[in-house]
């Protein structure tokens, strides 16, 4: 009996072959401009309106601009990892594909189905924010939605059209779909620098002080929604100080999480090696001047203990008499979240479109439309499953299993970096971490911290979708996989896959 490893890897010339094959080939149209903006439109989303106000308000203070910039730090050390990988994989797929390259085939598959979880309540989630957001813009121009089908109704109907539209825009094409992200991103960052600006008027330099809060114990949570490194170590945790400004890093920090889905349009991109490692990069670059000038102007304007965690923004300007900001901040935050959704499920298709493709899901769902060149099959399937998901069920409780998921990712594509320089030092590398392994080895170190401050409670539903995950895998996924079959893309030509390595 033929043995079968489950670190079985697949070559990076096998995959960037792949990308060639005619039934499979996706229309390579996007810049370095396109990608950064792309990667923009999907950090930055509600956070910037309500993230900065819960992090100054709950746990750092004034000081909460110094939690964005270590936030920014640890999601820049993995930025760089996903940088070098995209640059030397040009591949759809992201992490998934990286993983398959370098880790080998269960990692690829984990890491794959952690991402398809990440995505899809992704966007399921902030589909529902976003109707909660349009409902409040309504309302401030005098237009009521009926209960039952707004947000929190029985059915949420604006999340469901919303995802339909955009699911049609994206099926329609790539380039079509960043057309429209780069209208709403331009709307989102007007509307942005404008707060921004509009704000430094009302700054009270009082304000600032004290910078660093000093530190005070906090009532912990308790059982199952206790963070884990809470459960395990027994540790009773504190608020401000410099312990706030860390937690405060780790609150923020899922305001980032988004960059890497740039990764995965790496074969729509014209020039990847070049063009990937600037979108990347520069959108985090961008996020991060955003997030932290708001910052300064949100605990400038209002005293921290004053801030609202919920609507920061919107109550620091309507404290000053400026209630006509709320309705440019909902407005804001609509356009915001428009473009959110838009990303994550370009990013869900192009992941699923890689697994597909690589037979570890059935390869009838990696068909690519003879006119659009995009992958058609599995972009109606998404968005269908994610406007049923955000229109009819309360998702909003799993919104941590989308931080998990994204965690798990950055920590392989961190450790894969690593691998892959000492399995291949050949490869050509458009962008290569410095100091490596340093700087992977930190990018991972953090991230596992972060995610220990997690909920136990979220760690035993990421465990459960994992054994999910492993059931198709040792059921379909092991067994149908290319690279362990031989079977060619198209049935039709001959087999051209490589052996697989063991």
């Amino acid at each position: 009996m033929r043995r079968v490893s489950l670190f079985r890897t697949k070559s990076v010339e096998q995959s960037i072959a792949d990308t060639d094959e005619p039934e499979f080939r996706l229309k390579k149209s996007l810049s370095a401009v396109d990608l950064t903006v792309f990667g923009v439109g999907v950090v930055i989303g509600a956070g910037i309106f309500t993230l900065t106000g819960r992090a100054a308000n709950e746990v750092a203070g004034p000081a909460v601009v110094i939690s964005f910039i270590i936030a920014a730090i640890a999601c820049g050390l993995a930025a760089m990892c996903y940088a070098e990988f995209a640059s030397t994989v040009p591949v759809s797929g992201s992490a998934y594909t990286f993983s398959y390259a370098s880790l080998g085939e269960l990692f690829a598959w984990i890491i794959g189905w952690d991402l398809i979880l990440e995505m899809f309540l992704g966007a399921s989630v902030v589909a529902q924010g976003w109707s909660a957001y349009l409902s409040t813009f309504l309302q401030q121009l005098g237009i009521v939605l009926p209960e039952a089908v707004s947000s929190g109704g029985v059915v949420d109907v604006p999340a469901i059209l919303l995802v339909l539209v955009l699911g049609g825009l994206m099926t329609v094409g790539i380039k079509e779909s960043l057309r429209v992200n780069l209208v709403l991103v331009a709307v989102k960052l007007f509307i942005v620098l404008f707060v921004i600006v509009a704000g430094i008027l009302f700054i009270n330099p009082a304000n600032y002080t004290p910078f660093v809060p000093p530190s005070v114990p906090t009532e912990s949570a308790s059982g199952l929604t206790q963070p884990l490194l809470q459960f395990l170590s027994g540790l009773e945790p504190a608020t401000f100080g410099v312990g706030g400004i860390l937690a405060g890093a780790a609150l923020v920090f899922f305001a980032y999480i988004g960059f890497d889905v740039v990764a995965t349009t790496a074969e729509e991109t014209k020039n990847p090696q070049r063009d990937l490692p600037i979108g990347i990069i520069a959108s985090l670059v961008i996020c991060t001047i955003l997030y932290c000038a708001v910052a300064v102007v949100v605990t400038g304007m209002v005293p921290f203990d004053e801030l609202n965690p919920k609507a920061a923004l919107a109550e620091a300007f309507a404290s000053r008499g400026q209630t006509w900001m709320a309705t440019v901040i909902a407005a804001g935050a609509v356009a915001g979240l428009t473009t959110v959704v838009l990303t994550l499920l370009i990013g869900a298709t192009r992941i699923i479109f890689a697994m597909s493709r690589d037979r570890l899901l059935p390869g009838a769902l990696a068909k690519v439309h003879p006119r659009f060149r995009t992958p058609w099959v599995i972009s109606i399937v998404v968005t269908v499953i994610v406007a049923l998901v955000a229109g009819l069920t309360p998702v909003g409780i799993l919104e941590e299993m989308v931080n998990i998921g994204t965690l798990s990712a950055f920590v392989l594509v961190s450790i894969g970096v690593i691998v892959l320089r000492r399995k291949r030092p050949d490869l050509k590398r458009g962008f290569r971490v410095p100091w490596s392994p340093v700087l992977p080895i930190l990018s991972a170190a953090i991230c596992t911290y972060l995610m220990l401050n997690l909920s136990v409670e979220t760690w035993l539903r990421f465990l459960i979708w994992l054994a999910l995950g492993f059931a198709i895998y040792f059921a379909y996924s092991r067994s149908h996989a290319r690279v362990g079959t031989g079977a060619p893309l198209d049935p039709t030509k001959p087999n051209v896959v490589s052996p697989p390595k063991e």
